[in-house]
């Protein structure tokens, strides 16, 4: 099988492509490395089954081009979090919204797509009450209202599965110190405090292999899966922002944990989610929580990992 990734050479993308290597897929990567990171393929590039190719998803002959020889596409392009969509809103708007319009628009019949977006869309859940992929969408940020809008689109195709991703965690090719877990974990190792703004948020997590792995599963079990939304996290991971920190004081023992009465939050999100629907298909997240924290402290402490973002 032939796989299309734009934005390959991110975070996700780069621990997917890792496993899609090992599953003897074809593998074309579309990224544009604005992070100067083309670093990531330096092991990979030798390997006959994957071509990477340094190019913009806005560019839509290319982006044509690349989807008219695959079967599958993945579209990872995107500015991710609240900040850099704040920061950049009309550049957001346009790789994460238009970029997915311009896939669908181009895209066959013939052709798989698997969009990834997040469940930040659920905004601000009842309390007390999961959110399912029935639960009213109600995205607080920039970031979240494209990707909503985003899903919409592929929802008027045939052949598409969209994965609303909890916060990713934990290690990959690609590091991310700025999302919530990797900062909180790299705030315990180097700062040995945390201040917390609005403490009781709660939001669901996922690891980054884990979700590498369920886009695998939807590539195998297309037919099966096809038409259909699914939240992908942890059950055991719906966590607030304090409970997150005590377990990070788990395996830091020196962290001290401040409460910050007065401030808020710019990330307004709080909710709990189901993600019994992915489970009742057969697949299993693989990776907990606490191996996240734990694999984060060993690269943080034995490499001195300096702090990135995507800001």
């Amino acid at each position: 099988m032939k796989i299309f990734i734009t934005g390959g050479g991110g975070y996700i993308g780069v621990a997917l492509v890792n496993e899609l290597l090992k599953n003897n897929f074809k593998v074309t990567v579309l990224d544009n490395f604005m992070f100067n990171q083309q670093y990531v393929f330096l092991d990979l590039i030798k390997n006959k089954n994957l071509t990477v190719i340094n190019g913009d998803v806005r560019n839509i002959k290319l982006l044509t081009k690349c989807i008219n020889k695959n079967q599958f596409i993945i579209p990872l392009a995107g500015i991710v979090g609240a900040p850099a969509c704040d920061k950049k809103p009309k550049l957001a708007t346009e790789i994460n919204l238009n970029q997915i319009k311009n896939i669908s628009r181009i895209a066959s019949k013939k052709h798989k797509i698997i969009l990834p977006v997040t469940n930040s869309g659920y905004g601000i859940g009842k309390k007390g009450q999961f959110c399912t992929e029935d639960s009213p969408l109600n995205p607080v940020s920039h970031y979240g209202i494209t990707k909503v809008k985003a899903e919409k689109e592929i929802l008027k195709l045939k052949n598409f599965i969209s994965l609303r991703l909890a916060t990713v965690f934990g290690l990959s090719g690609r590091i991310r110190t700025d999302l919530l877990v990797n900062d909180f974990t790299y705030k315990a190792v180097f700062d040995k405090k945390i201040e917390l703004f609005e403490p009781h948020f709660k939001r669901n997590y996922i690891h980054v292999k884990d979700v590498a792995r369920v886009i695998i599963f939807c590539i195998k079990n297309f037919k099966r899966l096809k038409k259909n939304i699914f939240n992908i996290g942890l059950e055991t991971a719906n966590l607030s922002k304090l409970e997150l920190c005590q377990l990070i004081r788990k395996n830091k023992k020196d962290l001290k944990i401040k409460i910050n009465e007065f401030a808020k939050d710019p990330d307004q999100r709080d909710y709990i989610v189901s993600n019994k629907k992915i489970l009742n298909t057969g697949w299993k997240p693989r990776y907990s929580l606490d191996l996240g924290i734990k694999e984060l402290i060993k690269c943080y402490e034995s490499l001195n990992i300096k702090r990135n973002s995507n800001v």
